[in-house]
């Protein structure tokens, strides 16, 4: 298989210090979708999930727990992979940063910058914020009732300690150079501004290592130092591939295709890790798309709020496909959101039970009764409605339109482009009537009733990313055979005769909910 039909992406490395919430399920849940449309497509997909385990707020976080950071990060990176399974990512392995394969990476990855000359050592002095992990300049800083805060709002304190250096200042030019050859390294275009704006303003050297905390990887042949978090966690997606061996079989999978991030943490990922990488003479990935963050009803999402949402709370009320799509369908995926019950309550009633769920119910049930429940011969396209409804809700059409919306990461769009479909063929068989024309002209009914399932193979094949178990029963209500519900085999018609099940409802409509 060619290296063009290989797909690498990864969600970030989630970090320990609490459990998971809803911008965890929602940054995996895009990644997991990309990675279920690229096997579709045919694509060897490599998709990788974990856990970032080091650092202070790691270890003041298990101190406050009373447990040895071990331990605690045993049990918080046990409720990611629960998260994973429970939400149905599809990933292909869980990395987590205490494991020995990825010390040794680490290690592998600050020699290859050493012998390169980018690591000094020197010591550091600046302002620090212990909940972000990250170093932040004076200009950076604001001042609120005598304490100093980073601009994400995190409380900084003054840190002077020994510390090595990467030399970052020297691949300022270089950086800019690499976003201009690689216009689509950053997404969406908003923040690649963003990153573009803060390398011009000047890039200084970046401390990697620190000695006041002992929860880390130890620097190679320095043990009094713990490499910096961000160079450790950075590293996981080229460990899972088996680096420092670059002959191991998931090497072939570098560069990544794709990295999700929250926009929170784009700086390190499209600043840092592209200047460690080129400044190792590795090869950077080919895509950074940073998303927004949720508000819950309008309100800032915050523990002190009591409104943090549980992704698993939501799963249980409403059903874990209708979340997996209201979370992408709701807003394009890069900008904020705002969660409301109306509107997860609304898409469920009105898109997934109404639209789609109705017009599966109807045809299918059609079928039954007036087809002696099996499939009709492939309909030969005659009238001028048949035309015009098979060239909206057609695979080729429909898969390329959806594929390249995926391709950008604009999931949203890509689901309108569905169910604009959907709405199309809700208007066909209310317009073609197959019900009335059972006495009239039973020839048409059944190609129209082809038609309509036709269009509905073509529908749950192309939801099956977003929605798997929900299109796994539609399409065994289609009669459609396991091996033929990938993208290509939409161009082979079922045959005639094909026996289908009775139909059953897709979805539960939510009711004595506020419209």
């Amino acid at each position: 298989m060619t290296s063009e039909r290989r797909f690498y992406l990864t969600t970030p490395i989630y970090y320990v210090n609490d459990k998971p919430h809803i911008g965890h399920a929602y940054t995996s849940l895009a990644a997991d979708v990309l990675a279920r449309w690229k096997r579709l497509s045919g694509h060897e997909v490599f998709f990788l999930t974990g856990t970032d385990e080091h650092g202070q707020k790691v270890e003041k976080a298990a101190e406050a727990k009373g447990l040895d950071p071990q331990s605690f990060t045993d049990q918080v990176s046990q409720a990611f992979r629960d998260l994973a399974m429970r939400m149905n990512y599809s990933n292909d392995a869980f990395i987590r940063t205490t494991e020995e394969r990825h010390k040794d990476a680490c290690a592998a990855l600050w020699k290859r910058l050493e012998e390169r000359g980018q690591i000094y050592l020197g010591h550091y002095e600046g302002w620090y914020a212990v909940r972000d992990e990250a170093f932040y300049g004076p200009d950076e800083i604001t001042d609120k009732d005598g304490q100093k805060f980073a601009p994400t709002g995190a409380p900084v304190e003054w840190v002077r300690e020994p510390s090595y250096f990467f030399r970052l200042s020297e691949w300022q030019d270089r950086l800019l150079a690499f976003y201009d050859a690689n216009p689509d390294f950053i997404a969406p275009a908003s923040r690649r501004n963003e990153v573009i704006s803060f390398v011009k303003g000047g890039l200084n050297d970046l401390s990697i290592s620190r000695t006041s905390f002992r929860w880390g990887v130890k620097v190679p042949g320095d043990e009094a130092h713990v490499m910096y978090v961000w160079l450790d966690a950075l590293t996981n997606y080229i460990t899972a591939l088996g680096y420092p061996d670059e002959n191991a079989s998931l090497w072939k999978f570098w560069p990544a295709d794709v990295h999700f991030v929250g926009k929170d943490i784009l700086r390190f990922h499209a600043i840092y890790w592209p200047a460690f990488l080129m400044a190792a003479d590795l090869p950077t990935p080919k895509r950074v798309f940073a998303h927004g963050w949720w508000t819950n009803e309008g309100q800032k999402i915050s523990k002190s709020l009591g409104n943090v949402i549980d992704p698993l709370a939501l799963v249980e009320e409403f059903g874990l496909d209708p979340v997996r799509f209201f979370l992408l369908r709701e807003v394009p995926f890069g900008q904020d959101g705002d969660f409301q019950r109306k509107a997860l309550v609304g898409r469920l009633n009105g898109e997934l039970a109404d639209a789609l769920g109705n017009l599966a119910n109807r045809t299918l049930s059609l079928l039954q009764r007036n087809c002696e429940g099996r499939l009709p011969e492939p309909a030969a396209v005659t009238s001028e409605a048949d035309r015009e409804f098979v060239a909206l809700a057609g695979h080729a059409e429909l898969s390329a339109a959806v594929g390249g919306l995926l391709d950008q990461q604009k999931f949203d769009a890509a689901l309108a482009q569905v169910f604009a479909a959907i709405r199309e063929a809700n208007g066909y068989i209310t317009r073609e009537q197959p019900w009335a024309l059972k006495k009239t002209d039973p020839e048409r009914m059944r190609v129209v009733l082809r038609t309509l399932h036709d269009a509905l193979r073509v529908f749950a094949t192309l939801l099956q990313p977003f929605m798997p178990d929900t299109m796994a029963k539609l399409l065994d209500q289609l009669a459609v055979p396991a091996e033929a519900r990938g993208l290509e085999a939409l161009a082979t018609p079922l045959p005639g005769g094909t026996p289908l099940p009775p139909p059953s409802p897709l979805f539960q409509k939510i009711q004595g909910e506020p419209a």
